[in-house]
């Protein structure tokens, strides 16, 4: 295993954290799971404000109210910030201290699939290596001489993508993926259960059988009731290659595990200083290093998502999906690492033990370790649990 890796406030909060709107979640032993808000060098109990994220996220301007009752001291100080950071990291927790947990709750967690062109290819690539990474190099080749940089600039649903789908599908090269990459409708999926992602620190779960898998780095928006984002957090979406590959209709063994997606490290409210086009310029940049030295480094930028957040949200809820907690939403990635790891021509698959960073100066840095999902620690709190929890502590109202 790689050795503990220190999270602290320097490293985990955006660059301009002093203006930042900081909200997360926060589990108290002896307590449960509690809202709180990043002010200084502590973390301030938002419980008489909202008893969950998704409550927060309701109100007119999630951020001023969060202001309001820190200014006024209606919540109180509950732990220093550097102390749940570093107890947060699963490879030297306190269980008798509190650690941060994702900042989302009854919110539903979707994600967005395809929406680079990048990662598009890939995932052409996954589908026609039929899981197996050892023919990826040549069918990454032979997909190349035949795609070029047609699909650079293509506005998906455009009538000049449905030319180029003409083209492809005449000299068979046409996709599910390319389908869902360029066609009018976005690939929106159910990533995990509600109140199953896992938070800063924490362990993320891949399957014991899967031989070629990787990090996702994302940007996840935070969504209401009513289609409203309000803010933005970093996001793994951890992906098994070989699983999807085999067979889109796998996608939920692929992407729905324990432990399977991480959110974090808090979720920045959107504000006078910080907002969607704040997101659709981040650059989300990736670092996995492996228990046996290796080193990988990546990053992908909003500024060439395929389509735009606002349409992908548009996309996830509406009059025909509605969610009445609201959801999380992963926007997708550019980043499909190919760095061979363990061999010629393998390219790259996460080892037990991997400690994956995503970071961008705009939202902090999220950190988890990589481990196999049935040796997380399994998910056993649900929204039966969290609504007996409120209840004991009279939140419920």
């Amino acid at each position: 295993m790689t050795a503990p890796t220190p999270l602290d406030p320097t490293r985990s909060l955006p660059q301009d954290a002093g203006r930042a709107a900081l909200v997360g979640r926060l589990w108290q032993p002896g307590v449960g799971p509690v809202l709180v808000a990043v002010h200084g060098d502590a973390l301030h109990d938002l419980s008489a404000l909202a008893p969950t994220a998704s409550e927060l996220f309701e109100q007119d301007d999630p951020a001023a109210a969060v202001r309001r009752v820190l200014e006024a001291g209606e919540a109180p100080r509950i732990a220093t910030l550097a102390a749940a950071l570093r107890n947060s990291d699963a490879a030297a927790r306190d269980d008798a201290q509190p650690w941060l947990l994702a900042p989302c709750d009854l919110q539903a967690v979707k994600a967005s699939g395809v929406t680079f062109v990048a990662s598009l290819l890939e995932r052409v690539i996954e589908e026609q290596a039929r899981g197996d990474a050892s023919r990826a190099e040549t069918i990454r080749a032979g997909l190349s001489q035949v795609l070029g940089d047609n699909l650079a600039g293509i506005v998906p649903g455009s009538p000049q993508a449905a030319k180029v789908k003409e083209v492809l599908i005449a000299q068979n090269a046409w996709s599910q993926y390319l389908e869902v990459g360029i066609g009018p409708d976005a690939e929106i999926f159910t990533k995990a259960p509600v109140l199953a992602a896992v938070g800063m620190g924490a362990d993320v779960g891949i399957l014991a059988k899967s031989v070629w898998n990787n990090p996702e780095p994302e940007v996840v928006l935070a969504i209401d009731s009513r289609g409203r984002v309000v803010g933005a957090a970093l996001g793994n979406d951890v992906n098994l290659r070989d699983i999807e590959g085999r067979s889109a209709l796998l996608l939920g063994k692929a992407k729905d595990n324990n432990a399977s997606c991480a959110i974090g490290p808090f979720v920045r409210l959107f504000d006078a200083h910080f907002g969607i086009d704040d997101v659709r310029r981040i650059t989300v940049a990736l670092k996995v290093e492996g228990p046996e030295g290796f080193v990988m480094e990546g990053s992908s930028s909003l500024a060439k998502i395929s389509r735009d957040p606002l349409d992908l949200v548009a996309q996830a809820i509406g009059a025909h999906h509605a969610y009445p907690d609201g959801l999380m939403l992963f926007l997708g990635t550019m980043f499909a690492p190919t760095q061979d790891r363990h061999g010629p021509g393998q390219g790259f698959t996460h080892v037990v033990g991997d400690r994956v960073t995503i970071a961008a100066p705009e939202l902090g840095a999220l950190v988890n370790r990589v481990v196999h999902a049935h040796e997380a620690p399994r998910w056993d709190f649900g929204i039966g649990a969290l609504m007996r929890n409120l209840a004991g502590r009279g939140l419920l109202r």
